[in-house]
């Protein structure tokens, strides 16, 4: 299957090189966002297990919960810019 991409790659751009460093990006990024994405899934499962535990600190749990989000997005968002600047060099 990557021998197929590589080979439609390499005759769209002329160049097998940029072809396997578009494949790569893609794959790297992809890479990067598996662990954010497991992140975001652990902290809003265990806000919402604190918020169904003890109602009345709801409020500090969701606040807790979006600055975790915001910090686990933070991490795709590095990953996202470092394949691009590494496909674009």
């Amino acid at each position: 299957m990557l021998a197929l991409i590589s080979t439609i790659l390499a005759q769209l751009t002329g160049d097998g090189e940029a072809g396997l460093s578009a494949i790569g990006a893609g794959l790297g990024y992809g890479l990067a966002a598996i662990g954010p994405g497991i992140g975001i899934g652990i902290v809003v499962g265990n806000a919402i297990t604190a918020m169904a535990r003890q109602p009345e600190s709801a409020g500090v749990a969701r606040t807790t919960m979006f600055l975790g989000i915001a910090f686990t997005e933070a991490l795709a968002l590095i990953g996202f810019v470092v394949f691009i600047l590494l496909y674009s060099a």
